[in-house]
């Protein structure tokens, strides 16, 4: 696969012949929602077999045999050149498909309301033959130790025709918030914990789950050790049905890191008794804060940096968002940005005929525009270098894996590069 941006006057048809490919085989993979529009600064997927390199001032064929990770003589000898010969800039060198690395993909799909939207449940069909785990969001504990279901109508039976492992997804909350209290009776109240882990096997066992995954949130800092000690238990009891058991953490950079999203959170201890952990590396920008990068690669590096401090870089899931946010300027607290896919925004992009431009320290895209009624906008959202910068930083760092929030919000370019880089792992 090639990551091509698209520069001022390019058409899909230019671009197409540049790589040996067809408009309607770029159009189709990425499915490009302004294919007659493109706009400067966007990203589209060429699908081929390896990739192209145009030589930049600077570059050797040692350098560039480097970079890609291919012997110099074998670079040479497919590009029918010289080893030592000296290469001009722009001149195009092919690079072959590498090996691929064995990893797992895990994503959340949250049905909201009284039924199941079919584009929901169809975007859980298109995305997992990419996936490891299938996560519907999620089982609510309730205060006496029953759950409350969400709804999964065919969710089970995706799973099973695309042999992703069931994720059971188990929440503390109440009213669409996180609760401590419910969360100090789950994990001090041993009758109501019994009662809790009971309905938990029945489920698990009635639906076809796999792994038990707790993403229990705004804990009591009290209750670090007690999270510890319940897990422990739950671990022992799930071990005996063949079961994994994972949890949700949030971003941490140190053991002492104060907050009550973070204190009751072990890293060390989840890392000890957990199969694996899913630490949610996203949401710098969120709706209710300024504009700013959603996942930034700089603090997303620091988290599983020092996450691998604590525990083996095979027992981390990178967290990553499937979404960017559209925030109205100047921000005012207490205002919501509205929430978009890579696809919604390619298209106000182009709609408003602004350029995408790459913030290369965060390695995220971004553009400015002004909407009808003279109000200021700013985007931040994911395409192929920012998505790509991740797996690339999962290979560098040899992580388990990357966790998705969430599926619902099209991203084709996220699937397409996934083949392109990995093996994706299949347990069930």
């Amino acid at each position: 696969m090639q990551i091509h941006v698209v520069q001022q006057g390019q058409s899909l048809f230019s671009i197409a012949q540049t790589y040996g490919s067809t408009v309607n085989d770029i159009v189709e993979a990425n499915e490009i929602p302004n294919p007659n529009n493109l706009v400067v600064g966007q990203t589209i997927v060429i699908p081929i077999v390896g990739r192209f390199y145009f030589v930049q001032p600077g570059d050797t064929l040692t350098t560039i045999a480097r970079r890609f990770n291919i012997p110099v003589n074998e670079l040479a000898t497919i590009n029918a050149i010289s080893p030592n010969q000296s290469l001009q800039v722009g001149f195009r060198l092919y690079i072959p498909e590498r090996p691929e690395t064995d990893v797992e993909f895990n994503a959340y799909v949250e049905p909201r309301g009284t039924t199941v939207a079919p584009a929901l449940e169809e975007a859980a069909r298109d995305a997992a033959p990419y996936l490891t785990y299938l996560a519907p969001f999620s089982f609510q504990a309730l205060r006496d130790g029953s759950l409350k279901e969400p709804l999964l109508n065919n969710f089970p039976a995706i799973a099973r025709a695309n042999n992703n492992v069931l994720m059971m997804v188990i929440t503390n909350q109440e009213n669409d918030q996180f609760s401590d209290e419910l969360g100090r009776i789950l994990l001090n109240d041993m009758t109501v914990q019994n009662r809790f882990l009971d309905n938990i096997v029945a489920a698990a066992k009635k639906y076809g789950f796999k792994d038990i995954h707790f993403d229990l949130e705004y804990l009591r800092p009290a209750d670090r050790e007690a999270y510890n000690t319940f897990l422990r238990k739950a671990k022992a009891r799930f071990e005996k049905e063949g079961w994994l058991l994972s949890t949700a953490l949030a971003p941490k950079t140190s053991a002492t890191q104060q907050g009550a999203w973070y204190e009751a959170h072990d890293y060390k201890a989840h890392g000890e008794i957990v199969d694996f952990v899913v630490i949610m590396t996203y949401e710098w920008g969120y709706s209710g804060g300024p504009a700013q990068p959603v996942s930034p690669i700089g603090p997303v590096r620091d988290v599983l940096e020092y996450a691998l401090t604590e525990m083996p870089g095979s027992k981390i899931m990178m967290g990553q968002n499937l979404y960017g946010y559209d925030w109205t300027l100047p921000f005012v607290q207490g205002s919501i940005a509205k929430a978009v896919s890579p696809q919604q925004a390619i298209q106000i992009a182009a709609q408003n005929n602004v350029s995408i431009q790459y913030d290369t320290k965060a390695q995220a895209p971004f553009f400015n525009y002004v909407d009808a009624e003279g109000k200021r906008h700013e985007v931040w959202f994911e395409d192929a270098r920012s998505i790509q910068a991740k797996f690339d930083l999962i290979k560098e760092l040899n992580l388990r894996g990357m966790s998705y929030w969430k599926l619902g919000l099209s991203f084709p370019q996220n699937w397409l590069l996934i083949v392109d880089n990995f093996n994706v792992v299949k347990r069930a």
